[in-house]
């Protein structure tokens, strides 16, 4: 059943609501994605000695989250705020990008990140650990995406590396890899078609 692979449902006394970028409600559509917001009796209505504007909105709790909810409640969590990357006005999941590249048999790690383009405001930038045995092209991992994921979701922007940062607690270190590559270090393939 597809609800049991869903983040869950708000806790009885919270409210959840989502929102794009204009501030605006989202529909409870289980398509439509944006922030997740939360507000209720025990969710902190602000932050002791440190008023920290931007994680409060009119009384909800910008949690920094990304996702969906579908008619009956139940919301999935999608990718962190941070993270995503808006391109020409929609957002792309880099975990979902990360998460479906990862199903090819020759990737043994990869990392999506945006990097500023001149017509889209940001696009992907897709960063590959090769398996050891295996040999890969950027063309057959844009085919092996074709079919997966939104046509514009797929990279254009490649880079074969030996291995991806983590921070202390073994995450990708996207921090690391945003300043890498806004400092060129990564030997970047460009596809356009």
């Amino acid at each position: 059943m597809v609800l049991r692979t869903r983040t869950g449902r708000p806790v009885h006394g919270v409210e959840l609501r989502i929102i794009d970028d204009e501030g605006r409600e989202v529909p409870a559509d289980g398509v439509s994605v944006g922030e997740i917001e939360v507000r209720g009796p025990w969710v902190a209505g602000g932050y002791y000695e440190d008023p920290a504007p931007d994680s409060f909105h009119d009384g909800w709790l910008r949690t920094g989250d990304v996702g969906f909810m579908d008619d009956l409640g139940y919301v999935q969590i999608t990718d962190r705020m941070k993270d995503v990357i808006k391109s020409g006005g929609e957002w792309i999941s880099s975990i979902d990008l990360e998460s479906t590249l990862s199903d090819h048999p020759g990737v043994r790690e990869v990392a999506v990140i945006g990097v500023p383009d001149d017509r889209w405001t940001e696009r992907p930038l897709a960063l590959v650990v090769i398996d050891d045995e295996a040999i890969l092209t950027v063309d057959e991992l844009r085919s092996f995406l074709a079919n997966r994921v939104a046509r514009w979701w797929v990279p254009e922007s490649w880079a074969f590396v030996e291995e991806i940062p983590k921070t202390s607690v073994g995450k990708i270190d996207k921090k690391v890899l945003r300043v890498r590559a806004a400092e060129g270090a990564f030997d970047v393939v460009r596809v356009t078609d």
